[in-house]
């Protein structure tokens, strides 16, 4: 299963915990970071996000950042065809980086983008199924445990 990470899942685990919506997403991007490591997911990346995690002000962040994102078996770079998609995504206003994110994970044709965005996930209109990382775990075990009961 191939997923893209936005760069508020990479960064969930550096905010404040004591919320508790913070802490469950958190956890779930913890887990889902596991999940890339042992193999059972597949993670894309996009020279977009390496932009906007060299722009990190946090070095301790960037580092870890830059360690998860090498784990990427699909990457996409920039080009004309990217920036246009991403166009007529900033016309569901969503603008800028998110809409190139976006794009770029429509190109690598993943099965989830995750982002603890709620503004993305309720204005996207596309090919990629957009969810929270907790609701992704949630499809992601149901799943697997479906497929076992089908076996």
């Amino acid at each position: 299963m191939r997923i893209y990470l936005d760069t508020s899942v990479l960064n969930r685990i550096f905010d404040d915990q004591t919320q508790v919506r913070i802490y469950f997403e958190a956890t779930a991007s913890l887990l889902i970071f596991i999940l890339i490591e042992k193999g059972y997911l597949e993670l894309a990346s996009s020279e977009i996000l390496i932009y906007e995690n060299e722009n990190n002000p946090y070095e301790e962040r960037k580092i870890f950042i830059n360690s998860l994102i090498r784990e990427a078996k699909l990457f996409q770079e920039l080009d004309e065809e990217i920036l246009k998609r991403a166009q007529e995504i900033e016309k569901l206003s969503i603008k800028g980086l998110d809409a190139l994110h976006l794009a770029c994970a429509e190109r690598l044709n993943v099965d989830y983008f995750l982002t603890c965005d709620d503004k993305i996930i309720k204005k996207y209109k596309g090919v990629v199924s957009v969810k929270n990382p907790i609701e992704f775990l949630l499809d992601f075990f149901i799943l697997k445990e479906e497929n076992k009961t089908n076996d």
